[in-house]
């Protein structure tokens, strides 16, 4: 039997969620990530549990060849850039946050690919020194980017509204064009950008929908609507998951077996 040629190795960090009546704690990433993933950028997704304190972080960046950060019900705690504190029913995730957060930027300083949506953008942004906007609807000026309340899937996850791609960036580059229609399932928003990025795309509001890390060892953005959503029929989509597929077979195609000790300092 021939040999069947290798696929890059991507980590999905895994959200931390109860269940049912019973409230059983999961590990979880949701299954339309994972396929899309699969079939666009053509690699092996591999989920990473949210262990927190019990993650070996450079054996993670040892192994894998791009990191793709998914959506989420809960939003990243404001400590963790200075934000105001949130009301005591806000859904939070501890685990995802200790686990995703050092993770970025050991793959940074490593030269793993990243890829965030939705909430993996606003984690993208934080990591690297940035804020976030928490209810951007209440924000003078601003629509409302929240997820409808009614309808079918396919309405919810239909396309919102528009956004206009920075000229000559890495967005408007992978399209050939400079605007897009996008879905809008979310409330917090990037205000201040993390060290070293910059803005790929806006809304009509100016609330920021995309942005990537130029000067990164590898390919690193993030897009704040559902990409998974529709890919095969969204251009702007299915072209980040394509670019992203691209470099990650790249980091596979060159890296070394082991992470170096900088992974380490990356993550403390």
């Amino acid at each position: 039997m021939a040999n069947l040629p290798q696929k890059p190795l991507v980590g999905v960090p895994a959200s931390v969620t109860e269940v049912g009546d019973s409230k059983v704690v999961v590990h979880q990433v949701g299954k339309r990530y994972i396929d899309t993933l699969a079939h666009f950028s053509h690699v092996v997704p591999m989920v990473i549990p949210s262990l927190a304190d019990g993650t070996d972080f450079p054996e993670i960046v040892a192994r894998i060849d791009g990191l793709f950060l998914t959506g989420g019900r809960a939003n990243i705690e404001p400590h963790h850039y200075d934000g105001p504190p949130f009301p005591d029913d806000e859904i939070r995730d501890p685990n995802r946050d200790a686990l995703v957060l050092p993770l970025i930027r050991a793959c940074v300083n490593e030269g793993v690919p990243i890829f965030g949506t939705c909430r993996g953008i606003q984690e993208l942004n934080v990591a690297l020194g940035g804020s976030l906007h928490y209810r951007i609807h209440e924000l003078p000026g601003k629509m409302d980017h929240r997820m409808p309340r009614e309808g079918t899937m396919e309405q919810r996850f239909a396309e919102r509204h528009g956004i206009a791609l920075t000229p000559g960036g890495l967005f408007a580059t992978l399209v050939g064009r400079e605007e897009a229609n996008v879905n809008s399932l979310h409330g917090q928003g990037v205000d201040r950008l993390g060290h070293g990025l910059v803005v790929e795309a806006v809304a009509p509001d100016g609330v920021i929908e995309g942005i990537s890390m130029p000067d990164a060892k590898a390919l690193t953005f993030g897009a704040q609507w559902h990409v998974e959503w529709d890919v095969a029929n969204h251009k702007m989509s299915r072209a980040l998951y394509e670019a992203f597929g691209k470099a990650a077979r790249e980091h596979m195609e060159g890296r070394s077996p082991a992470a170096s000790s900088s992974a380490v300092r990356a993550a403390e």
